[in-house]
């Protein structure tokens, strides 16, 4: 078995998806954008083969690098773990019949009014959604189905370039923003209100054999757009409880529905006054080192559990669900850069054994937008057998440790 992996140097965490490839005994090689000395030796010396291009995203510097490998060992798996590189990784795929991913469905987990168009093929429950080409569709989804509606680029992740609209002249000032006058198509859907949280899964031919929930505190597009706001994300082990059954049966069918194979999925969900609703999935793990929760929370190499996965299509792994794990965000008090943290000293003291890790920038550090997300200053992850503890503790850390910039 030989097995390209995409960029193995950016975003820092890639190595780990390198390093759990390497741990399967498959033959190894990688594309990157970066020299191979980006790599650390351990990482870089296990590899058969190292292609760098200008360019993972241009399909057909991608592909002449395959066919590169290929002359050494045929190609038999072409893998991509980062939401940019998942379309060109199949696009080459499907040029040069590399089992994977599809294109077509590489494309459903993008394109948003596409992908809840199949979901509501298969079954699953959806917010009321459209694509957008002008002011006047605009207008007339706002007219059918009232405000608030969201509007969003047709490809975008998380929340990233996201709007809220509560009115005509909101809409109107969204779609400036997201340049729909200009030509750019983008998606519009309802805003549901209600609890949002994630399932995740590691799934091979289909059906997922590694499982995960998570919830947001508070909902993303708030946590993204209010600096005062310390906010979480966590890992239940109650996954296995009667209360998680319809989520992960929704998982199931929108895995179905757009043809997921052997791939980790992403997949975002709302549970509110209307009920259970699909939110958007994508055939990639979800970003900010969450699954580095599930293996702090599983007590497993998840990474490695991919690999096996992506080598084998099958996963000598089981979650053990001791613990419950997440991750407080903590913001600067203002952009500038960091001055000195208050409450670091106390809140070891009072958590120290269930800290994961924490990420303090020290000072004299630039800080980042709010807009940069979860990781994008100080962080601080935590485990703990009681979800409702964790969440307390969680909480604790976030009222009491402060990020002072200026």
């Amino acid at each position: 078995m030989h097995v390209v992996f995409v960029e193995p140097a950016f975003p820092k965490n890639q190595r780990e998806f390198l390093r759990g490839l390497l741990s399967t005994g498959a033959r190894i090689s990688a594309i990157s954008e970066r020299p191979p000395e980006a790599l650390p030796n351990d990482l870089r010396e296990g590899l058969f083969q190292f292609e760098r291009v200008r360019s993972v995203v241009d399909e057909h510097a991608l592909a002449e690098a395959v066919k590169r490998l290929a002359l050494k060992a045929r190609v038999d798996r072409l893998e991509a773990t980062v939401e940019a590189h998942v379309m060109a990784a199949a696009h080459v795929r499907e040029q040069l019949k590399i089992y994977g991913t599809t294109s077509k469905t590489a494309w459903l987990c993008r394109d948003k009014p596409a992908m809840k168009e199949a979901a509501r093929a298969g079954g699953v429950a959806c917010a009321a959604s459209a694509r957008v080409t002008s002011l006047v569709d605009a207008e007339a989804f706002a007219k059918t189905n009232g405000y608030p509606l969201i509007l969003k680029p047709l490809d975008g992740a998380g929340a990233s370039g996201t709007s809220k609209v509560h009115n005509e002249t909101e809409l109107r000032a969204a779609c400036d923003t997201l340049r729909v006058a200009q030509g750019r198509t983008v998606a519009i859907e309802e805003f549901l209100e209600g609890h949002e949280g994630f399932y995740d899964t590691l799934s091979v031919c289909g059906k997922p054999v590694l499982d995960f929930a998570c919830h947001y505190f508070p909902n993303v597009l708030e946590a993204m757009r209010t600096r005062w706001i310390s906010p979480q994300i966590i890992c239940t082990n109650r996954i296995e409880s009667e209360h998680y059954k319809d989520v992960r049966a929704m998982g199931q069918k929108v895995i179905g529905a757009l043809g997921i194979w052997t791939s980790p999925t992403h997949m975002e969900w709302f549970a509110g006054p209307k009920g259970l609703k699909f939110s958007e999935i994508g055939c990639r793990p979800p970003g900010v080192g969450v699954w580095d929760l599930y293996c702090a929370a599983n007590e497993i190499d998840l990474y490695a559990a991919w690999a096996h996965a992506i080598v084998h299509e099958q996963v000598p792994f089981q979650t053990s669900r001791k613990y419950s794990a997440g991750m407080v965000a903590l913001r600067p008090d203002k952009d500038g850069v960091i001055s000195h943290y208050d409450g670091v000293e106390p809140m070891q003291k009072r958590f120290g054994e269930w800290i994961i890790d924490s990420h303090l920038p020290p000072a004299g550090t630039a800080t980042q937008g709010v807009e940069g997300g979860y990781m994008a200053n100080a962080y601080v992850r935590m485990r703990h057998p009681d979800y409702d503890t964790l969440r307390s503790m969680l909480t604790a850390v976030g009222e009491t440790v402060k990020v002072r910039a200026k």
